[in-house]
């Protein structure tokens, strides 16, 4: 009983010393757990990316189609495409994925920025086909003109499915985005590269400022060179070999 007691006491020593100088925690361990689908960066980018892709690829078929009559001919095929028909759904579209790609490299700040833009260009995108799905014939007028400079329709207005799957689309990347911001807890940072893996805090008590010249440990030896110092040197544009 007393061997178990002191060896409770030891690794709750242990445990105290760890806490004091700041070591034995992992990368990632204190990140707040993410939750959904999109729990990672890359199912989240791809994620976006493609829903913005897809409501990119919808606004390039016919929406509207109808016919006109003029004085050479009787008969005249009027086909109105989205970009033409809801200009601000192609331009909504590229911000979507554009917005999918920023959040590749975004911060944990600016990865809030590009979602809630995502959600916004998604609404747009929705907003501006079903206005489409409304009243589709001041998009057919608009065509008609643009194609035989008349705008007496001659035969009802079609509507194709390509405004649908838009605001499907559209409504889809504002749920992805908001799926994407429950997940993100989970991602992490983008790189740490610049940041030393085996930092110590200080403990209670110890100055902030001194560093392991100040402590006597972890200092390098002669004509040697720490690997952090070496990166500052050459971000400097300076040869850090240079005074060995």
């Amino acid at each position: 009983m007393d061997d178990d007691a002191a060896g409770s006491t030891h690794d709750a020593g242990e445990g105290t010393g760890d806490r004091a100088t700041g070591r034995g925690t992992a990368p990632g361990e204190g990140r707040t757990p993410g939750r959904g689908p999109l729990r990672t960066r890359s199912r989240a980018v791809w994620s976006v990316v493609a829903v913005g892709g897809l409501t990119l690829a919808t606004a390039s078929p016919t929406w509207v189609s109808t016919t006109v009559s003029t004085a050479l001919e009787p008969t005249v095929d009027v086909a109105v495409t989205g970009t033409t028909a809801a200009p601000a759904v192609g331009a909504a579209a590229l911000v979507v994925v554009a917005g999918g790609a920023a959040l590749a490299i975004a911060g944990r700040v600016a990865r809030w920025v590009a979602l809630v833009v995502v959600a916004l260009a998604g609404a747009l995108a929705t907003a501006s086909a079903a206005a489409v799905l409304l009243d589709p014939l001041p998009a057919a007028t608009s065509g008609a003109s643009q194609t035989a400079g008349v705008t007496d329709l001659t035969s009802p207005v079609v509507v194709a499915v390509w405004p649908w799957l838009t605001a499907v689309l559209g409504a889809a990347a504002v749920v992805v985005a908001a799926l994407a911001v429950v997940g993100a807890p989970a991602w992490g940072a983008t790189s740490g590269r610049h940041e030393r893996a085996d930092a110590v805090l200080p403990a209670d008590g110890e100055d902030p400022g001194a560093g392991p010249a100040a402590t006597g440990g972890g200092s390098a030896a002669p004509g040697q060179h720490d690997p952090h110092d070496a990166w500052d040197a050459l971000s400097r544009g300076t040869d850090p070999s240079a005074d060995r």
